[in-house]
Parts: C-alpha cells; sequence; structure tokens
C-alpha cells in the first residue's frame, strides 16, 4: 500500500471508529470522500497546524457539516491540535470532536457548518475578504494575503436554494482564488438524488461564470490533482470540479441512502476494514501516519516562518501597513471613529441616522466592508463616494448582493470567519426570515456581524402586512448571542453603531424605522449614553415608582406623552428606554434589580410587535400593549392609530388595566 492509501485509509477508518465508539454520525461521506479531502491538503493546502489562525493560510471549508469525523480525522492526521483521545470522544459532552464542525471548538475548522448551503456561501465570503484584503494591503514583491479557499460540497448543499444565490454571485464577482469540489455520489438520505434532481449543475455553475470540470474516475488521485491545477491555473473564475464518488465507498452499503448517517455495525465496519486490507484495531494509526503528521507540523511551521519573513520586510517598506493588518485581523478597529460620530439636532427616521454615522465613520475604519440585499438606498447602507465592489475594482466598499438575503447572510458570515474584515449588510427587518439560518450560525460561531434591518414595524405603511414585521423581533431575541438593539432617535443610533463594533464575539441587529422619529429632547432627559446598557431611565419619580412603563424604538415617543401626563396627575411614573434585552441582561444583577424593581407589581410594555418576550419585564400581573395579529395597508400613522400606537390610546389601556 502506497502512503497516499495509507493515509487515506487512515482518515477512513478513523472516521468510521468514531461512528461506531459514539454509536452515531456519518461513515458513509468519509468512505467516499477522504481521498478528496486528503489531496486538497496535501497537494495544496499551506496551512501551519501549530498556528490554525496564520493570517495568511489557505481556507478549507467543509460545506457538508454531517462528515465532520472525516474532518476531525483529517486534522489528526495533518499535525492539528486534536489527539486519539479526543476522536475517541466523538460527538461526547465537553469534547473538541462533536456532531458538525465548530470553528470555536476544533483546531483547524473554518466554519461551522451542517445546515446545508452554509459553507459554501461562508466560502464565497472569505474568498472575497480575500480578495479585497489582497488588493488593499498587497504590493509589488510583497504578496501578503494570497491564498486560496477550498469548499467540499454535497448533493445537499448544491440543493439547498442558498447556493445557487452564492455562486450567482461569485462568478460575479470572478473570485478566482475559491475552488469548490463536489462529492458527486447522487445519494441523499431519502434515497438516490434521481428522485428529486434531474438538474445539470455543471451548466448551472458554467452559466454563473465558473472554470467547470468533471472527473469521472472519482477515485483517481492523479485526475483530481490535475483538475485543481487546472482551476489554479486559470486564474480568472471561480472553480467547480465535479468528482463522481460512492457512498460508503468499499463498504456493504455502498451506494445506499443507509450508510449516510447510522454506523455500519461492528460486522460490516470489519468487512470494510477487510476489503481495504486494514488492520481491525480500532482507531489504528500506522507508524508512517504519525512520521507524516511529524512532517507536516514542520511543512507548516516553515511555510509561516517564510511568510513572517516577507511580512517583516513588507513592514520595513510599508510600517503603517503592516500595523494595521495587524491590527484588523485582531479586530482592533480603532477609536478614531468615535470622534466623528454624528451628533443629530433635527428629526429623521432611525434609518436615515444610520446612513448619516455610516458616512460618517467609515472613512476611518477601512475594514468597515458591506452593503444590502438590493435595498441600499432604502436600507441607507450605501458608502458614498467609496466605490462598488466589483471584478474590477475589488477594494471598493460596497457590497451589492442583489436579492439575496441568504446569500448576503452566509457571506457576512465567511467574511467575520477570514478576519480582517467588519461586515454589515442590510434588508427590511421582514425579509431578515429569509436569513434566518445564517444568523443563527453567526450567534452560534461568536462571529461580529452587524445587521442593519430597516422598515421595523407597522410604521413602514402602506406596503401592508406582507412587508410589516409582526414576529421578527421577538423572534429575533429568540437567538442566543445575537444583541437586538432598537433606538428610539437618531442620537441612539450613533450609540447602537458604538455598540456594535466595540462587540467582539458576536452578531448585532440594528432595528431602525422607515419613519421619521423625534429627537428625545436630552436637555429635559438623560444623555443617550445610557443606551449602552441597553435599557435606562428616561423619566423618574422620587422613591419607588407606582408604575413602570418600558418601550422600545418609535413607541418610546408615545411613551413620553404617556408618562408625563401621568406626572401631571400625581402618579409615580418611571419610563425605560428599552434598547435591548440582551445588552441589559448583561449588566450586573444590582443595575437590573434598582432599574425595574420587583417590588413595582405595575408595569407596562409597549412596542408594535408581538408581545409575549415582554411578559419577562412586565410579570404575570402586567400589561403588554402589543400586536398579535399581522398588518394593514394604509399609511404609517394611521395604522398607528388603529392598532393603539398614539398617547391617548396607550393611557386609556393603562388606565382602564391598572384602575387608574
Amino acid at each position: 500500500m502506497n502512503r497516499d492509501d495509507l493515509i487515506i485509509n487512515t482518515i477512513r477508518f478513523l472516521s468510521v471508529d468514531q461512528v461506531e465508539r459514539a454509536k452515531s454520525g456519518h461513515p458513509g461521506m468519509p468512505l467516499g470522500a477522504s481521498h478528496i479531502a486528503y489531496l486538497i491538503f496535501d497537494r495544496f493546502l499551506r496551512f501551519n497546524p501549530k498556528n490554525p489562525k496564520w493570517i495568511n493560510r489557505d481556507r478549507f471549508v467543509l460545506s457538508a457539516g454531517h462528515a465532520s469525523a472525516m474532518l476531525h480525522s483529517l486534522l489528526f492526521v495533518m499535525g492539528y491540535d486534536i489527539s486519539l483521545e479526543d476522536l475517541k470522544a466523538f460527538r461526547q459532552l465537553g469534547s473538541k470532536t462533536p456532531g458538525h464542525p465548530e470553528n470555536f471548538l476544533t483546531p483547524g475548522v473554518e466554519a461551522t457548518t451542517g445546515p446545508l448551503g452554509q459553507g459554501i456561501g461562508n466560502a464565497v465570503g472569505m474568498a472575497l475578504a480575500e480578495k479585497y484584503l489582497s488588493s488593499y494591503f498587497n504590493r509589488d514583491g510583497f504578496p501578503i494575503i494570497d491564498h486560496y479557499t477550498f469548499a467540499l460540497v454535497s448533493d445537499g448543499d448544491l440543493m439547498e436554494g442558498v447556493s445557487c444565490e452564492v455562486a450567482q454571485l461569485a462568478g460575479h464577482f470572478k473570485l478566482s482564488k475559491l475552488i469548490v469540489l463536489w462529492d458527486n455520489n447522487r445519494v441523499s438520505i431519502d434515497g438516490p438524488t434521481s428522485l428529486t434532481w434531474s438538474e445539470n449543475v455543471l451548466e448551472r455553475f458554467s452559466a454563473s461564470g465558473w472554470y467547470v470540470q468533471h472527473v469521472e474516475e472519482g477515485y483517481n488521485l492523479e485526475e483530481i490533482e490535475k483538475a485543481i491545477k487546472r482551476a489554479m491555473d486559470q486564474g480568472e473564475k471561480p472553480s467547480f470540479i465535479s468528482i463522481r464518488t460512492h457512498l460508503g465507498y468499499g463498504s456493504p452499503k455502498q451506494d445506499d441512502a443507509s450508510v449516510h448517517g447510522a454506523p455500519l455495525g461492528r460486522e460490516n465496519v470489519l468487512l470494510t476494514k477487510k476489503r481495504f486490507n486494514w488492520p481491525e484495531e480500532d482507531f489504528y494509526v500506522p507508524k508512517e501516519v504519525w512520521e507524516y503528521r511529524e512532517e507536516r507540523i514542520k511543512r507548516g511551521e516553515d511555510l509561516e516562518r517564510k511568510w513572517k519573513e516577507l511580512f517583516d520586510a513588507y513592514r520595513g517598506e510599508y510600517p503603517e501597513l503592516a500595523e494595521l493588518l495587524e491590527r484588523s485581523f485582531n479586530k482592533e478597529w480603532g477609536g478614531e471613529y468615535k470622534k466623528y460620530l454624528p451628533t443629530f439636532t433635527e428629526p429623521m427616521a432611525t434609518r436615515q441616522a444610520s446612513g448619516k454615522v455610516l458616512n460618517s465613520i467609515a472613512k476611518h475604519m477601512p475594514f468597515l466592508l458591506g452593503g444590502s440585499a438590493d435595498l441600499s438606498e432604502s436600507n441607507n447602507t450605501y458608502l458614498h463616494g467609496m466605490g462598488e465592489f466589483l471584478a474590477e475594482n475589488p477594494t471598493g466598499r460596497n457590497l451589492h448582493f442583489g436579492v439575496r438575503e441568504h446569500a448576503m447572510g452566509t457571506i457576512l458570515n465567511g467574511m467575520a470567519y477570514h478576519g480582517g474584515i467588519l461586515p454589515y449588510g442590510g434588508t427590511f427587518l421582514i425579509f431578515s426570515d429569509y436569513m434566518r439560518p445564517s444568523i443563527r450560525i453567526a450567534s452560534m460561531a461568536g462571529l461580529q456581524v452587524i445587521y442593519v434591518f430597516t422598515h421595523d414595524s407597522i410604521g413602514l405603511g402602506e406596503d401592508g402586512p406582507t412587508h410589516q414585521p409582526i414576529e421578527q423581533l421577538c423572534s429575533l431575541r429568540l437567538i442566543p448571542n445575537l444583541w437586538v438593539i432598537r433606538p428610539a432617535d437618531a442620537n441612539e443610533v450613533a450609540i447602537a453603531w458604538q455598540m456594535a463594533i466595540e462587540r467582539k464575539d458576536g452578531p448585532t441587529a440594528l432595528i431602525l424605522s422607515r419613519q421619521k422619529l423625534p429627537l428625545i429632547d436630552r436637555s429635559k432627559y438623560p444623555s443617550p449614553e445610557g443606551a449602552i446598557k441597553g435599557a435606562y431611565t428616561l423619566i423618574d419619580c422620587e422613591g419607588l415608582p407606582d408604575l413602570i412603563i418600558l418601550a422600545s424604538g418609535s413607541e418610546v415617543h408615545p411613551a413620553i406623552k404617556v408618562a408625563e401626563k401621568l406626572k401631571e396627575e400625581g402618579i409615580r411614573v418611571r419610563l425605560i428606554n428599552m434598547l435591548s434585552f440582551e445588552v441589559f441582561e448583561n449588566q450586573d444583577e444590582e443595575y437590573k434589580r434598582n432599574l425595574i424593581p420587583k417590588e413595582v407589581k405595575r408595569r407596562v410594555a409597549i412596542e408594535a410587535g408581538r408581545g409575549m418576550c415582554w411578559y419577562k419585564y412586565v410579570g404575570e400581573d402586567g400589561l403588554v400593549i402589543s400586536i398579535e395579529t399581522f398588518g394593514k395597508s394604509a399609511p404609517g400613522d394611521v395604522l398607528m392609530d388603529y392598532f393603539g400606537f398614539t398617547p391617548e390610546k396607550i393611557l386609556g389601556r393603562i388606565r382602564e388595566y391598572f384602575k387608574l
């Protein structure tokens, strides 16, 4: 058995043994595609297993994340900080070898994948980040940012609609350092793909502007290697390589859908090992593979050392650029932008204020990069004078995603995974539903991504219930580690952007109005700096209040009028502007307890959306003034009156409920 086969079989059977020991997992793809993953790492991928975050490493994304056992075995063989004991703990509580790849748990895993279609979109985002950063930083003789992004995808990845969306963008932007390899085994969970799929996938990618190849002899390493070399040499388009493989290759269950997501069983494992002339011993690693592992560690350290020598010379020639590069990959966005956060003196929609904030700070934050899903003027996400990101203009700062919200979400995540970029993307709040899977993954993976969600309520008016978000605010608040911030006026928008920029360990959603909102009179009410705590008092009283009012966003303004009216009547009122539940929950217990004292039972929450999330704060005796139906088509101010969000109607509800 030659060395290639020895290493490939080690990866195959370490994967099979992981699944058998865990009594769950996916052995089909590791048996069928380990040779592809090995070939990429062995022949092409530049990486240092001792420093998985080396800036100029090539990236490898396993989009078909169900084959995590294969990825863990591969990373072990390649010298990453994964032990045989880690492999034996596959899918067990507290291990760093989970059931699907998680970038924050396992050294060498570039992206959290498993929901199909996410990984290919992430890879597009990584390649896009490489294109922008290489154009920004590289100088003659100094290819400081110069790497490829590889993705291994499955039939299921390519069935997901998001794969079409991201393929269109990658082809349009000519992301020539992106190479996607398709494990074309023609089997999905329910059976042969012919049950649901007769598309010519190669023609799809070709039509989207990709360089397309097919390798029919899918286990011929030489043919696959030649195809990858051609992909790298053509240098003009992203590359798509179809490789004809077999699910569960070499096992008694080859090409049977049942081998996708269940252990082979002990008898079938032994038969498969016999077929490959492999020892029956569980977790067997030949001496030659241990030696290869050490070679890969040394090779990786040498690769990074040579790059560091180049970078040191670059630092000598371009010290400011070198410092900027290091800072950007450390998410050190600097404090200069804070000097340019505007102070607003005129009423305006919070979406409009957001656009002004963006354009004020962008010139001082060269790696703040983003755009909109074909709504840049409505979302106010456009950076004026900073150009479009295009194949022929890779330093343009404005990304146009087209009407592709899901693609936008996955690409933003890929840019964040890559590093060096602070990505943002905008759409209407109602269409956050189209990109929800990528928002969830960003939250899980701890990615610093900023979402600009505008047209945040029935206040958007005549477009009607299809465009009016009712459940989205509450729905987004249910996602762990996502900050949802809904500012009440333009000056709070500036603070909200600062909060999103300073936050490094997860995504932030800015929830912004279409309609013009008044400015809160800061000569009369507290500074907008209070927003940094997620919730703060706007109107207060001596001692414990008789009534606590909580509101967010546009509903803060009628709440102010209600609170002032009740104060005039001698009722002790506290009005809390609650921009962000999540940020508020991060405050210490004393602050939270003092702001919303348990002794005060009369509490009301006001928000033009579903109200269930507010009951935590108003309690079982509290009142939530919300919308529990879909909206209607009419001017925004008419709808606010119809649904009961005028000061008069809010006051009437409070009087009736609390007998005031």
